[in-house]
């Protein structure tokens, strides 16, 4: 019997991924939207992208199994919409929340596991003077409650910095927020949570002092699974811009159950589930002190390929099994690789692009380096600048997927490829 699956966001390089798992046998795939009409213009239109779906899916001449995806906001947030509209399985939309508005998600993490977060304020960047009522140590962290890709996230050291990034974030936070206060009158709010709508920040003390790492897992029958840890390596003036996710990591066996422990008792908090997820936590390997970032209510496509590549299936399979109701299985260590690691090479500083790979660089890094996906982001002639949803201190130039055998090999690799990809940039023509 066929089941129709709906996709929010849908892109062909992730339907691909998603269609080859093994659980996909029998279901045919129906993008509700696009990833461009998501995610790739100036605005993010969050209830024009549900009317759409809506018109889709009532227009629909047949059963409705799923509806799934597999970008973060908006895609992420209006999931829960449209699932409980039209009765397909998936987490509520107030339990999503407590995870992804970053000052309820605080909240409810100060109740939970309390020992494991910094200290942190909510903020209204348009009141007269919000430093002042900001009494934390300097460094810390400002971002809005709702943000993607540490998009308007800035580190501050004083009053300058505060006051410098205050007025970008005055500037540019309707890009989030419009389309977030959307989602938020579908939701039951808490009258605490009710005032700190899509134009409020937090701030928090820093806590990215050591290691950084990623579970993914799921919830299913309200149980808590963590299927693969992954290191994610910052990079940049204040180590806040990805350099790689890496997959295995290697933190000891006794931090990634801890960390599981810390997720575990977090996500049964807030009643979150059945939805795959990802957690962020940072390791301090001379104290031992584990703390949570956040907690992401999807699967990170980014680590869709390592997954194949180590383990021999695309982790969408988790996000499709999940989305059917089913209880998720994936193979381990069945992959062609003992390692893989996603690359997103960066420049930090403007410039305007005057060469980007050709499709015989690309085709001649794959044929060196079988298995290797590459993604440019950049074109000849574009400013740095220009484009869109990068962190406040770089701007990522492609994505590199590659495995090997281990991990020396594989970053001796991605070092050659970049050679053979032959980037290059005119920083004089930023004046």
């Amino acid at each position: 019997m066929t089941r129709n699956v709906f996709v929010l966001g849908c892109d062909r390089f992730n339907l691909d991924q998603i269609k080859s798992a093994r659980a996909a046998e029998g279901c045919r795939f129906h993008a509700l939207t696009t990833y461009d009409e998501a995610k790739a213009g100036d605005e993010i239109p969050a209830e024009k992208l549900l009317d759409k779906a809506r018109a889709r899916l009532d227009a629909f001449d047949g059963s409705i199994d799923a509806i799934l995806g597999w970008w973060d906001f908006p895609v992420s947030t209006l999931l829960p919409i449209l699932r409980r509209e039209y009765g397909t399985p998936g987490p509520t939309l107030e339990s999503t929340l407590r995870c992804e508005h970053k000052y309820w998600s605080r909240l409810e993490q100060s109740r939970s596991v309390p020992d494991h977060i910094p200290a942190f304020r909510l903020f209204d960047p348009d009141a007269p003077d919000p430093y002042s009522d900001l009494d934390l140590q300097h460094p810390f962290w400002i971002k809005p409650v709702k943000s993607v890709g540490s998009y308007l996230g800035f580190r501050i050291e004083d009053r300058d910095d505060f006051d410098a990034a205050l007025a970008v974030i005055r500037q540019q936070i309707h890009r989030m927020a419009v389309p977030f206060d959307q989602v938020l009158s579908y939701a039951d709010l808490p009258d605490e949570i009710a005032v700190a709508d899509g134009r409020h920040c937090v701030a928090e003390s820093i806590i990215s002092d050591g290691r950084q790492v990623t579970l993914e897992g799921y919830v299913h029958d309200g149980e808590v699974h963590v299927y693969g840890v992954i290191a994610s390596i910052r990079e940049g003036r204040h180590g806040s811009s990805f350099a790689r996710y890496q997959y295995p990591s290697d933190v000891p066996n006794e931090v990634a159950e801890a960390m599981t422990d810390v997720v575990r008792r977090f996500l049964t908090h807030v009643g979150f589930g059945p939805s795959p997820f990802n957690a962020e936590f940072y390791w301090n390997e001379e104290t031992d002190r584990i703390w949570m970032l956040e907690v992401n209510t999807r699967i990170s496509k980014s680590h869709a390929p390592l997954f194949q590549m180590v383990d021999g299936e695309y982790h969408h399979a988790v996000n499709l099994q999940l989305a059917l109701g089913e209880a998720p299985e994936l193979p381990k260590g069945e992959g062609r690789f003992a390692v893989a690691a996603k690359f997103m090479p960066r420049r930090f500083e403007d410039a305007v692009v005057t060469r980007v790979p050709t499709e015989e660089d690309v085709a001649r890094v794959q044929r060196t380096y079988p298995g290797t996906l590459v993604e440019v982001h950049v074109h000849e002639g574009m400013r740095l600048s220009e484009l869109k949803g990068q962190d406040s201190y770089s701007y990522m130039l492609a994505e590199i997927h590659m495995g090997a055998d281990d991990e020396e090999t594989l970053l001796a690799n991605y070092d050659d490829a970049m050679e053979m990809l032959g980037f290059a940039f005119d920083e004089k023509e930023t004046a």
